[in-house]
């Protein structure tokens, strides 16, 4: 029996790519989810799809970047179910460009996106999880928390800092389960928000190998699925045919 069924998961990000997948797959192996990103009409439609596969699942719009904003979500969550037992902190952006570009409002963008978006989530959910006596944070960092490519300075700079920060989350608790997942070249929405033409072509030609999102929804099955006594801190989900 996997360790899932009837799991609160909330998830951010989660109106397309692997939040979206992730969603799917744990609510079919009867998780209860509650999606959270700031596209509702997806969320909605994600939601339908879900409850006419006989899965349970809420939605809310959400915004990472306000603590407040994140703080409602985990609580609208809590408050329709009575728990919170898993918080995947997946919301994430990839304007990837060359740092003579001088893209700075792009810089703080994934900064307040993929670092302070995960802190909301912790900050908002660590409470929750301490008084219910254990939970799961599960954050989405990237290969780019292991190696720096070209035009990724500033991506994988806060994709190291996610992997950072869960470690020493996971260090400090006791009956709290931490993992980073670190996934290879997806085919995702991630990078539509590239404005360097010469950084939006090299992710076109690295895609060519890319993984599908359900592979990353696996991975995170997997790591849910464990025993409470047992927490995969990391795992690098990456194309077979990736040097990277």
């Amino acid at each position: 029996m996997l360790n899932v069924e009837n799991k609160v998961i909330v998830i951010t990000g989660a109106s397309s790519g692997i939040g979206a997948a992730t969603a799917k797959l744990l609510a079919e192996n009867g998780a209860k989810v509650v999606l959270g990103a700031r596209r509702t009409d997806k969320l909605e439609k994600l939601v339908e799809l879900i409850h006419a596969s006989g899965g349970i699942a809420e939605f809310k719009a959400v915004d990472v970047t306000d603590r407040e904003d994140m703080k409602a979500f985990i609580h609208f969550a809590k408050n329709k179910f009575g728990r919170v037992d898993v918080i995947f902190n997946n919301a994430g952006i990839m304007p990837l460009s060359p740092m003579n570009a001088l893209k700075v409002e792009e810089w703080d963008a994934m900064i307040n996106v993929n670092i302070h978006g995960v802190l909301n989530g912790i900050a908002a959910g660590l409470p929750v999880m301490e008084a219910q006596g254990g939970g799961q944070f599960i954050n989405t960092a990237s290969i780019g928390a292991h190696v720096v490519v070209p035009t990724g300075t500033v991506y994988c700079a806060t994709k190291y800092a996610v992997l950072a920060i869960s470690e020493g989350l996971r260090q400090e608790s006791k009956n709290i389960r931490v993992t980073t997942i670190s996934p290879g070249v997806v085919e995702t929405e991630l990078g539509s928000d590239i404005t360097d033409d010469s950084a939006k072509e090299a992710l076109k030609e690295f895609r060519k190998i890319a993984l599908t999102p359900d592979a990353i929804a696996r991975a995170v099955l997997y790591v849910v699925s464990q025993p409470d006594d047992v927490d995969v801190n990391e795992m690098i989900v990456r194309p077979t045919a990736s040097a990277f």
